[in-house]
């Protein structure tokens, strides 16, 4: 049959896994298919640059928009990430008519609206399973095998470099500093951490998630997001003293009257009996609650370029056959139209430490504030004497907003030195 041709945006550490895997099982790749497929083009920043793979000469261009543009291209993947000309080379690819497959999941946080539109419009799909956990097969079961389901809640660890600091200050007690500058050695941190380590790609992530999972749209701009920066090695051990683990987790959870759903991402502790606890170094996972699914887990590599290349050939194989069959794989769901509702009416737990005066009626003092505020208290526990007193205090589930206005009056009291640590609780309700 007629080959599809593929036009591929970037050759960098994805790119160049995917011309490889296509080289490598094209034979696979066009039984699958029913047509075989064939690389028309190659966009890249400089054409001089030495690459990883073979890719000929005569396939390279500078010019990604005559290369989407060229009315033989069937299909463009595009991996060259943010937002512009990313956006641009996309809409003019779907605007045309042909199908795309892109790990872009900056761009579909911010304006996947558009780009579902010139899809619509051009006939053509558009796909991003690389976009959110690397390999790890998860949006196609939200978008598609939960279609006929409730998704209750979504949780999941989907940054494999705060991951692998955070479970490097778990298992050896180093610094954030030093965990950091480990995996920035190991190549699992960029020169430049902060869209990782401030939580940003979580968000933009999240985002997809709870848009797939909630059918509406969502950006990243409504996930409230918070990083790993002031996470200090107490912490770390303090959560381990008592059976948890601190994980950076992107939470989806809908409401208990289902009209809105809330969109986070935080540090957290998790107990170490939790699913979750047990995903180390750079690896992902995210569990999926669902009304008649019950309890889902997906585990696996989160990044690098042969995992991403995993998923991106993956869609490239479901765009092809559907281009073949003359259909259009799913669009965007956006019916139940659900309101982002904002992080102050989230229902939360908390662990608090706070450095107070080791003096009779403290306690009692501090359980007034939180019942001022209607948190109830859990446990509570004192550390140390003298100057070293600490008392420790895990709360029932409130609103995040009487968690922070609680939080707020106990820096007020004169018995409080400090408000050592601030820390959500999940995972074991």
């Amino acid at each position: 049959m007629k080959p599809l041709k593929v036009a591929l945006l970037g050759c960098g550490v994805v790119g160049t896994q995917v011309i490889r895997l296509m080289h490598e099982q094209a034979g696979d790749l066009a039984a699958r298919i029913g047509a075989p497929l064939e690389l028309a083009g190659v966009a890249v920043r400089r054409l001089g640059r030495k690459r990883d793979v073979a890719v000929g000469p005569e396939l390279l261009t500078t010019d990604a928009e005559a290369l989407v543009t060229r009315a033989d291209v069937d299909i463009v993947i595009e991996v060259i990430g943010g937002i512009e000309p990313a956006r641009s080379l996309i809409v003019a690819a779907l605007s045309g008519g042909k199908s795309v497959v892109t790990a872009n999941k900056a761009l579909l946080a911010e304006d996947g609206a558009s780009l579902y539109e010139a899809a619509r419009q051009g006939g053509g799909d558009l796909y991003f399973e690389a976009s959110v956990a690397g390999a790890i097969p998860l949006l196609r079961p939200l978008r598609e095998s939960l279609a006929g389901d409730h998704v209750k809640r979504v949780l999941g660890i989907v940054n494999g470099t705060t991951n692998y600091i955070l479970d490097k200050m778990d298992t050896t007690g180093a610094s954030f500093t030093d965990a950091l500058e480990e995996a920035q050695t190991l190549g699992y941190a960029e020169a430049d951490p902060t869209a990782d380590v401030e939580g940003f790609d979580a968000a933009a992530k999240a985002a997809i998630l709870a848009g797939l999972a909630y059918h509406s749209r969502v950006t990243a701009a409504e996930v409230h997001r918070e990083g790993i920066t002031e996470i200090t090695a107490t912490d770390v051990a303090s959560a381990k003293d008592m059976g948890y683990v601190i994980k950076l987790l992107a939470i989806c959870a809908r409401s208990e009257d289902g009209r809105s759903f809330g969109v986070r991402v935080h540090p957290a502790m998790i107990p170490r009996s939790h699913p979750l606890a047990g995903v180390r170094e750079a690896y992902n996972a995210v569990f999926v609650e669902a009304e008649s699914a019950g309890q889902l887990m997906f585990y696996g590599k989160g990044a690098g370029g042969a995992p991403t290349a995993s998923a991106v050939l993956g869609d490239l194989v479901a765009v092809a056959r559907n281009r073949l069959a003359g259909t259009r794989g799913p669009d965007e769901s956006t019916y139940a139209d659900l309101a982002v509702h904002p992080m102050g009416e989230t229902v939360t737990r908390c662990h608090v430490a706070l450095d107070v005066a080791d003096k009779p009626g403290v306690l009692a003092r501090v359980a007034e504030l939180f019942a001022k505020h209607d948190v109830s208290i859990q446990t509570v526990r004192q550390e140390g004497r003298g100057d070293d007193a600490q008392l420790v205090i895990v709360t029932h589930r409130a609103t995040d907003a009487a968690l922070s206005a609680t939080m707020e009056g106990l820096r007020e009291l004169d018995i409080v030195r400090a408000v050592a640590s601030v820390m959500r609780v999940e995972g074991d309700d």
